[in-house]
């Protein structure tokens, strides 16, 4: 017997009961041969970027970006110029939109219809995701959508946001750019609201498997992702091929190289696979932004030779749904390798 879940929540029992019935059939006979550790993420005070900074302070925080880029791909930041009253108003404008009723979610248009939930390709616990987002291109957040007002404050909270999060984006790629002798501006000037995205998650509390997904293992297809989480966590990443649990810091700002930096790079910055777990008791909320460049950009090397082929971010996109609809799974940069 499945559980009565809230009205706001999606019906992932009802779309996935066999799916989900398997899974608890076979949970007892199924061996888990992860083993995961918890850790802390490298912590950077990113105040010795900020002006008024002197030279050896900018040099050792760059260095120390660098270095958790190339050993980690993650790496948290304090000082990031995002305040905690701003970070406050967007969590509260999130939990009153994830509030609504589900019928309400999925047939209102809300945010340019970027409302989707669970994993409707799944075939296996593996392939499925216990959560539900709003994925909203930056340059459609203040688009109308004819709801007399009802959402101006999520607007403007996302807009405030967004603003934010794109100026530090923007920082900090172009030290690491600067890092490998490069203009910090020489990858990312089309990066704009046309194509950067930000990602409203809530992960509802899940009574099944422990095993169960909030978001399946991934990389990230951008240049980089700046991740605010609250308390509850969650979040894990491959390090030394093994899964570890980041412990959650709801004060620091979590960022993460993607795909198209560590294929820039030639692999001096690593994209790391990662996940959610899902929580039995709890939910949780996240905020994702995504510095993106346009499909029609030529992602390239900031030196040659390169161990990957030239490809725009049109085709690595067309490329990663190719293989998620053919296997389930994301292949990414190993796709592109010479």
């Amino acid at each position: 017997m499945f559980p009565s879940k809230a009205s706001c929540d999606p019906p992932f029992e009802e779309l996935y009961k066999a799916l989900l019935n398997n899974s608890i059939a076979q949970c007892s006979q199924v061996q888990v041969h992860e083993v995961v550790g918890e850790c802390e993420l490298p912590m950077i005070d990113l105040s010795g970027l900020r002006s008024g900074a002197d030279e050896d302070e900018r040099r050792a925080c760059a260095a120390a970006i660098a270095k958790a880029s190339s050993e980690w791909g993650f790496f948290q930041v304090l000082s990031h110029g995002i305040s905690t009253e701003l970070l406050g108003e967007m969590r509260r404008e999130q939990m009153k939109l994830f509030g609504m009723p589900f019928e309400k979610k999925t047939s209102s248009g809300l945010l340019n219809n970027s409302y989707r939930w669970g994993t409707p390709t799944a075939m296996s616990l593996s392939q499925f995701a216990w959560s539900e987002a709003f994925h909203v291109p930056l340059e459609k957040i203040s688009e109308e959508d004819g709801r007399s007002g009802e959402f101006d404050s999520l607007r403007a909270a996302m807009e405030k946001l967004a603003g934010a999060m794109s100026e530090l984006a923007r920082m900090l790629a172009g030290v690491l750019a600067e890092n490998l002798g490069c203009p910090g501006e020489c990858f990312i000037e089309n990066c704009s609201e046309r194509t950067c995205f930000l990602r409203l998650n809530r992960y509802p509390p899940c009574p099944f498997s422990p095993e169960t997904y909030g978001l399946m293992p991934h990389t990230d297809s951008d240049f980089l992702t700046i991740l605010h989480q609250d308390e509850v966590g969650g979040l894990q990443l491959m390090k030394d091929s093994k899964w570890v649990a980041v412990r959650p810091n709801p004060d620091a700002l979590i960022v993460n190289i993607g795909d198209l930096f560590q294929a820039w790079s030639n692999d001096i910055y690593k994209s790391v696979e990662h996940k959610v777990m899902a929580n039995g008791r709890l939910e949780r909320y996240s905020i994702a932004y995504f510095l993106c460049p346009s499909y029609e950009s030529t992602i390239g090397s900031y030196e040659e030779p390169s161990p990957y082929k030239k490809f725009t971010f049109g085709e690595f996109r067309e490329q990663v749904k190719m293989d998620v609809k053919k296997t389930g799974y994301k292949v990414g940069l190993s796709r592109f390798l010479i």
